[in-house]
């Protein structure tokens, strides 16, 4: 049986995975990944200067210790949320240092000097503050960190294939914005208290803490990831749909701002303004939105199970395969049996890669069907064909017993004729002896030497091999 295919693989580029030929030295990945991690990098040390400034040493670590606790929990459920296709991790550390350190710099820059500016023209300081935080404020920052999922949504497409993929890069990038932004605010509390000997729960810094933190973890990413449904949708559209594909994100992009505005201007509203948006409107919001990515979630898992079929008749894979990878119990059964009987750690590995290269090629496949397919269609089936046969020897053999300790079962009746052997076909009897011919008639045999006729077993049906077609 052929373990490779008979035709090279493509990386999915043009220059089929290597240096361009003629390429200018900027076009280079090293040159690209190099200035992306300077620019990182230089944010990262530029905010940290301006938080510390701000709040002082020890406020940046107060802040630092308190803003850190909810980043875990966020990105856990970010996770979840793409475990059906997971992306690759250096997409969520960008999208977390984009938010962290590129777009928390360009927010406190902007909104610095925006508001500023208003109260020197204005000469109203106390309202450049409230427009500054329920105009200027919404603009700048949704603005800064939809930059991150437009940079995955350009440069990373393969990654970005819809709805779930949008959320989390949205989400993920919203979890580092807010990461800083608390920093600088609770730091800032710690301050205040020291200056005023405030201490306990009376303090500025619990109250700051219990609505940022234990109240509202979720404000920026409810936010962004409103951006990220909408670049999520226009990557599901159609490539000649120009106009719509332009226009999704846009939208989403200023509900996006428009929420956060209504989110910071609640404190205007009056004395409980600010409950009233958090229990009539941001609540419900983000309940609709966590329904709306479960519900997509569970919308992809019946993408692979209805698309995947297509693939077994051709013979890439058994015909239980669609129901287990479909079913993330099943998954989660098909990595633990890998792990006992395969060879611990790398042969889950290998059934969780099995796992996400079937799921890229259920939707690569309804993408087509439905007219939507990129023109490299062809070269990337091929490619993920070759990653699932390239993992079958461990893969189809956990997720076959997923499948059987997962399944439902199924009640057979008996049919109401006679049913001979085990394929319910009757044996074949001894051919009788021809009349013609006395000669081949039985003879006796000795009792201690018995004749004993061959038995030729069926032989088993050949593995299909789809390289050989």
């Amino acid at each position: 049986m052929a373990t490779c295919p008979p035709y090279p693989t493509y990386s999915g580029d043009p220059t089929g995975g290597g240096e361009l030929r003629h390429a200018h030295w900027w076009q280079r990945k090293w040159v690209r990944y190099g200035a992306l991690i300077t620019l990182l990098t230089l944010s990262g040390l530029v905010i940290l200067a301006l938080v510390r400034q701000q709040t002082g040493t020890e406020g940046f670590l107060v802040g630092l210790g308190l803003a850190v606790l909810p980043v875990p929990l966020l990105i856990a459920a970010f996770r979840w949320l793409d475990r059906v296709e997971p992306g690759p991790w250096r997409n969520l550390l960008f999208a977390f240092a984009w938010g962290a350190c590129a777009a928390a710099l360009i927010a406190i820059i902007a909104n610095s000097f925006a508001t500023k500016w208003i109260a020197t023209a204005t000469a109203d300081p106390s309202g450049a503050d409230t427009l500054g935080a329920t105009v200027i404020a919404p603009i700048v920052e949704e603005s800064a960190k939809a930059a991150a999922v437009l940079l995955v949504f350009l440069f990373r497409r393969r990654d970005f294939t819809g709805i779930v993929d949008g959320v989390v890069i949205a989400g993920v990038t919203a979890t580092g914005f807010a990461f800083t932004e608390n920093i600088l605010y609770l730091g800032t509390a710690f301050g205040t208290d020291q200056l005023n000997g405030d201490r306990g729960i009376a303090s500025v810094t619990a109250a700051t803490f219990f609505v940022r933190v234990v109240m509202s973890p979720f404000a920026h990413p409810l936010f962004t990831v409103l951006t990220g449904i909408g670049f999520g949708i226009s990557a599901l559209s159609a490539e000649r749909q120009h106009i719509r594909r332009v226009l999704l994100p846009l939208s989403g992009l200023l509900l996006a701002m428009g929420m956060h505005a209504m989110w910071n201007g609640s404190s205007t509203f009056g004395e409980y303004g600010f409950f009233a948006v958090y229990a009539m409107f941001m609540v419900p919001a983000f309940a609709l939105l966590t329904w709306l990515v479960v519900w997509t979630r569970q919308r992809e898992l019946k993408t692979v199970r209805e698309e995947l079929p297509a693939y077994t008749v051709a013979g890439w894979l058994t015909p239980v395969e669609p129901y287990a990878l479909g079913s993330m119990r099943a998954r989660r059964m098909a990595r633990d049996y890998a792990r006992r009987q395969f060879g611990g750690r790398a042969a889950a590995r290998a059934v969780s890669q099995y796992e996400a290269y079937a799921t890229s090629l259920a939707f690569l496949r309804r993408r087509g069907r439905l007219g939507r397919a990129n023109a490299d269609f062809v070269v990337r089936e091929r490619e993920l064909l070759h990653e699932l046969w390239r993992r079958r020897e461990v893969a189809r053999p956990a997720l076959d017993h997923a499948a059987r300790m997962t399944a439902p079962p199924v009640p057979v009746a008996a049919p109401p004729w006679p049913v001979y052997g085990v394929y319910g076909y009757p044996p074949h009897p001894p051919h009788p002896p021809h009349p013609a011919h006395p000669a081949h008639q039985s003879q006796p045999t000795h009792p201690a030497h018995p004749v004993v006729h061959p038995v030729h077993p069926m032989a088993p049906y050949p593995a299909y091999n789809p390289y050989r077609t």
